[in-house]
């Protein structure tokens, strides 16, 4: 992990769980693992703030522990690096619960997001607890058990009891298959907590949490979809919408370079029977063709014309997303005629500074110095191939070939993101902690407004109540809040990059991704 990561990681963890828990991070974010000991030694914190730390991120799934390879007796604990960064998506983890499950899946998801893991009869109680709605408990078990289905909840390992041996190391285990199945659930005594009384429930001990890796499949798809929308219409997103519905039921969701096959005969069967669109099922095999024939190659035709077996390519089609993404980098930093030498380089692979003023058709100087700007910002490489025989004493001739290296710039990239990101995050806290004062009050007053609203008040005495606020007062306000959403939506812009980039480099066999595979 680089630097940048580092810092981004940290400025989260101490946004979400304090200064304590930062420190501990940071902690373990040094070092493959570290024991309880350790940590104290390092962080000059008490044995009790390690614990109470070490106790929140265990959890939140941020750390693992296992036996010391030295003293099985000893725990040593492991950051989960990669999983920090998934806090920045927990409003778009809920947003998408909102949209396959509605209100309830939103507010399942966002408690289990809030409390780590969970029980489900403690989600439910908390969610029904928390609404104003009368929805019936059942509504809300009925909604858990489909997203467990749905393999959007997973179980958490189980402890595993050691008779006699009270001082190892908890063990923690479940098989494969168990991950989804959901508990048994008694409304009953959820009813009866609910109504202040204390009853045992079947469900105790037995915990959950959110599967990241099915929600990241749901945001690889709609990458991948949107891309086809885009280039050929809605018509074709549907289409391979129901492709990659078709690829799941044979193929494990993170398979890293393709697909198992699938034929098209399968696609239809799928798409007339949960579709409406009539003009995707009267073009349907136009509409395959478009997709296999493109020069995205999201999907490769392996059998005859009229029909055959498709794969989905997911490591070619992140590759082209990829560099489409680095593509509009280098246009936003160098211009158009930079990202058209970028493309150039790509296609040729290797090329000499000369040709590549033809190839572009731009002009020599121009050309020189854009090609040489995008070596110095390391969006190319350049290779040195010596000629033989160049003996004497002047200097040794050579070809200098430019060419990309994919992954090198998607690494470079993804770090620039890493401290872009850090960066906003850091500028907002500053912004809301300078004006803290003046943003208390504001929401201070909006929440006395709306009281008096509720009462009937007189719209003068309401406006009397709002000039408290100052024009000065209230520039300044509404100047900062401008800042501040503008870093947020730059937030949202650079995680989807991140996303992006990271599934790549995963389908690339590059990055090693934390998945749970799905039924």
């Amino acid at each position: 992990m680089s630097i940048n990561y580092g810092h981004l990681s940290s400025v989260i963890i101490k946004q979400c769980f304090g200064v304590t828990v930062q420190k501990v991070t940071d902690c373990l974010f040094d070092a493959i693992s570290r024991s309880l000991l350790n940590i104290v030694k390092s962080t000059k914190l008490t044995r009790r703030e390690v614990t109470n730390a070490l106790a929140v991120l265990i959890k939140f799934q941020l750390v693992t522990f296992k036996p010391s390879n030295l003293n099985p007796t000893i725990a040593e604990y492991s950051i989960r690096r990669d999983e920090i960064l998934y806090i920045l998506r927990y409003s778009r983890y809920v947003h998408l619960a909102q949209t396959k499950y509605g209100t309830i899946g939103a507010s399942i998801v966002e408690e289990l997001l809030q409390s780590g893991s969970q029980t489900a009869s403690h989600v439910i109680l908390r969610c029904f607890s928390n609404t104003d709605n009368k929805d019936k408990l059942e509504t809300y078990r009925d909604s858990l058990i489909t997203m467990i289905g749905d393999n959007y909840l997973i179980k958490l390992p189980l402890l595993q009891q050691q008779e006699g041996e009270p001082d190892l190391i908890p063990k923690l285990h479940i098989e494969p298959y168990d991950v989804f199945i959901p508990p048994e659930i008694d409304l009953a005594a959820i009813q009866q907590l609910h109504s202040g009384q204390t009853v045992p429930l079947k469900d105790a001990g037995i915990f959950w949490q959110v599967n990241f890796a099915r929600f990241h499949q749901d945001f690889r798809d709609t990458i991948m979809v949107s891309a086809i929308e885009r280039k050929h219409g809605t018509s074709a997103g549907e289409c391979f919408k129901y492709i990659l519905k078709q690829m799941y039921e044979r193929t494990d969701p993170w398979q890293k370079q393709s697909s198992n096959p699938f034929t098209f005969v399968e696609i239809k069967q799928a798409i007339e029977k949960k579709s409406n669109n009539l003009e995707l099922m009267k073009y349907l095999d136009q509409y395959v063709m478009l997709i296999a024939d493109d020069s995205l190659g999201f999907i490769r035709r392996i059998g005859e014309m009229g029909g055959g077996q498709y794969i989905v390519e997911m490591e070619h089609a992140f590759q082209e997303l990829a560099l489409a993404c680095i593509e509009n980098v280098i246009t936003e930093r160098f211009g158009s005629k930079a990202s058209r030498i970028f493309r150039v380089i790509k296609m040729k692979k290797f090329i000499e500074q000369e040709e590549i003023q033809k190839e572009a058709m731009i002009p020599a100087k121009e050309a020189k110095l854009l090609a040489y700007n995008l070596f110095q910002e390391q969006f190319t490489q350049i290779k040195t191939i010596r000629k033989a025989g160049g003996g004497g004493t002047g200097p040794a001739k050579a070809f200098y070939l430019f060419h990309v290296k994919h992954k090198q710039v998607v690494k470079m990239l993804l770090d620039i993101c890493f401290k872009a990101l850090f960066n906003a995050i850091t500028r907002s806290n500053y912004e809301k902690t300078e004006n803290k004062r003046l943003i208390e009050k504001s929401q201070k007053l909006d929440s006395i407004v709306e009281t008096m609203k509720e009462r009937g008040e007189s719209e003068e005495y309401i406006a009397e109540i709002l000039e408290t606020l100052t024009p000065p007062e209230r520039e300044i306000l509404e100047k900062v809040k401008a800042r501040i959403k503008t870093l947020s939506n730059a937030e949202l812009a650079l995680d989807d990059t991140i996303f992006l980039l990271q599934m790549y480099l995963f389908h690339s066999s590059v990055l090693k991704y934390t998945t749970t595979k799905t039924k």
